[in-house]
């Protein structure tokens, strides 16, 4: 018989009792209706999976001796990362529900120029807490014991601009001719070289000739700062922007931007 999983949200230890959150304990008590006796599966979140058994209900209160330690369902060895745009409540819901039961470690929600969802530090704080839980209540379905990591929604721009270098990086789009499936089985190496057969670029080359292409464009704009730039086009900061611009151009970002703001040619 398959047992109800539950996340304690605390260390668990065999032969402890622990009072279960308010959320899983109304679950427990008044969804399920389990009563005193009845076996649970526990996990902590960071792993552990343990056999439990209800000692006590009361009211809205649920009480559980730990049991033995249960074998747990192995993670996933691929550490990713899903930088996520945040879409409106069930589309979002459903979104963490599936990178939870795929394997996902970590989700990155993020807020684009042309999102749709908007957030003040409030519902960013109530919408992570939301988010939280329904990762909680995938892990409970799918059997992870180890819950993904869900982090405080950002601007894109600012993720761009935090975001470690090191790693394979993918953008998933709709439209591409390509699919992960096709993926499967090349290495880094082997995409790096085919990549460059049908660009002529590396990867790395290509990104920065378009982070380039994007600041000439972002140049016309006299109200944009170099700051502001930097940010917008993937740029560690305004100085990593203008040493690179300099590199690629031969001019720094504001020499670039008084010339052809004087009629020449670009």
């Amino acid at each position: 018989m398959r047992l109800n999983r539950v996340y304690a949200a605390q260390p668990l230890a065999t032969g402890a009792e622990v009072t279960l959150p308010e959320a899983a304990a109304y679950h427990v008590a008044r969804v399920l209706r389990l009563r005193p006796g009845a076996a649970l599966a526990l996990f902590d979140g960071a792993g552990g999976e343990f056999h439990g058994e209800i000692v006590a209900v009361e009211g809205d209160q649920v009480r559980v001796r730990v049991g033995a330690r249960a074998a747990a369902l192995r993670e996933s060895p691929l550490g990713i990362t899903l930088v996520q745009g945040v879409s409106r409540s069930e589309r979002m819901d459903w979104t963490l529900q599936k990178a939870t039961e795929l394997g996902v470690r970590c989700i990155q929600p993020v807020l684009a120029a042309r999102s749709v969802v908007r957030l003040d530090e409030r519902q960013a704080e109530k919408k992570l807490r939301h988010w939280q839980a329904i990762v909680a209540g995938a892990c409970e379905q799918c059997g992870r014991s180890t819950l993904p990591e869900v982090r405080a929604p950002l601007e894109l721009r600012r993720w761009l601009a935090q975001a470690p270098r090191e790693g394979q990086r993918l953008v998933l789009s709709p439209g591409s001719p390509a699919s992960l499936a096709g993926l499967a089985g090349l290495s880094v190496s082997a995409l790096s070289r085919r990549f460059h057969e049908e660009t002529g670029l590396t990867p790395a080359d290509y990104v920065a000739e378009v982070r380039i292409r994007k600041a000439k464009i972002m140049l016309d704009d006299p109200a944009k700062s170099v700051t502001d730039i930097a940010l917008a086009c993937g740029f560690y900061d305004a100085s990593h922007f203008s040493s690179s611009f300099l590199k690629a151009t031969g001019l720094s970002p504001s020499r670039y931007a008084a010339r052809f703001a004087n009629g020449h040619a670009r």
